[in-house]
């Protein structure tokens, strides 16, 4: 090898040719992975745009951002009935797959001013969000209701924390992302255990009806006539049920757990749908 040549030449430290070494076997190691660590630590978007359209000059009826899970089913009505729809979102890979089931999916960062205008919403008759984040989806519907107040703004909700916000922030359509899923979930699990399909449908719509209820309260200021209790600004959930039974520790543990807690601040509140 050229280094052990030269430390016996005495040209080189021995100390030296000992780092130079390690550091041509570190480099060989993680040539092969280089790929990868750019991949990961670069914007997506900076690896490569290549088959992918920037939203510029568009005027559909129908502007939805986000083409996600829930974006994808929420556009089939839509698209069924014949509306012309802008799609746009800022995930290449998702562009690229969705171009080869035949839609055309634009590059855009919704919660962009310009983006909007670019995709569309100026001549938009409803502007759908569909994205999953949440910061995000507030500063698209401050932007679009402030920036295009003849479109009709449509949210997806995160939970039930977020609806509020939404529906205080002007909306003029919000759904939580699991609620309608969760409801439908339940009435097939009522006509598993035996119950007509009819009265299924009847107890479910009356917890929908119920869960309005409680929404107005809490959308009046008025969170414990809503039964709902408090941890900071965020509502803990509470049943629209009682349960039959009272609640029961299964160990002398759990139970002695539970009467030292009874004088505890509330928990942090779960994810509520």
């Amino acid at each position: 090898m050229i280094y052990a040549a030269a430390v016996g030449a005495g040209t080189l430290d021995p100390g030296l040719s000992a780092t130079l070494i390690a550091a041509v076997v570190v480099s060989m190691a993680i040539t092969p992975l280089s790929p990868m660590i750019v991949r990961r630590f670069l914007p997506h978007d900076e690896i490569s745009m290549e088959g992918i359209e920037e939203a510029d000059g568009l005027a559909a009826s129908a502007l939805i951002v986000g083409f996600g899970r829930f974006g994808q089913v929420a556009s089939q009505a839509l698209l069924a009935r014949g509306i012309d729809v802008s799609i746009i979102d800022r995930d290449t890979e998702m562009i690229r797959s969705a171009s080869r089931f035949g839609f055309k999916i634009y590059y855009g960062d919704g919660s962009r001013l310009d983006v909007l205008r670019a995709a569309g919403a100026a001549h938009a008759k409803i502007i759908a969000i569909c994205i999953d984040d949440r910061e995000a989806v507030n500063k698209m519907v401050e932007i679009a209701k402030a920036e295009f107040p003849m479109a009709k703004v449509l949210a997806r909700s995160y939970d039930r924390a977020h609806t509020i916000a939404l529906v205080q922030a002007g909306v003029d359509f919000e759904i939580r992302e699991t609620f309608e899923s969760a409801n439908e979930f339940s009435a097939a699990a009522l006509i598993a255990m035996g119950l007509p399909d009819e009265e299924a449908r009847e107890v479910v719509q009356d917890v929908r009806n119920r869960d309005l209820e409680r929404l107005e309260l809490q959308l009046a200021g008025d969170f414990f006539s809503g039964r709902e209790l408090l941890h900071g600004n965020q509502p803990i959930p509470q049943p629209l049920t009682p349960p039959r039974r009272e609640p029961q520790a299964l160990t002398p543990e759990t139970e002695a757990a539970v009467r030292e807690g009874d004088d505890a601040p509330p928990p942090p509140p779960p994810v509520d749908d």
